[in-house]
């Protein structure tokens, strides 16, 4: 019986962990979208700055597992962002 009921509890108990690792992703996942373009006339300089940010904040990662994951995020991220048309645009 005892048994039982420790086994109900291992089930009924979910990691938070999870949601964690969920909302950091899409946290990323933003973060790497986000370009700064500067434009004159006649070009446009692209800075990746969610990119490195988001590099910043990986590299403090705890977990060396989830860091690899983090980066290739935020490396499919700021490809995306890249072609994507928002970002910042500043024009001088």
């Amino acid at each position: 019986m005892a048994k039982q009921i420790q086994k109900r509890k291992k089930v009924n108990n979910s990691d938070p962990y999870d949601g964690v690792f969920a909302l950091k992703l899409a946290l990323y996942l933003i973060l790497g979208t986000l370009w700064l373009k500067l434009s004159n006339d006649q070009t446009i300089f692209p800075i990746p700055l969610g990119l490195i940010i988001g590099m910043v904040l990986a590299s403090h990662e705890h977990f060396k597992l989830d860091r690899k994951i983090d980066y290739a995020v935020l490396l499919i991220a700021a490809l995306i962002g890249f072609w994507a048309p928002f970002g910042l645009y500043i024009s001088f």
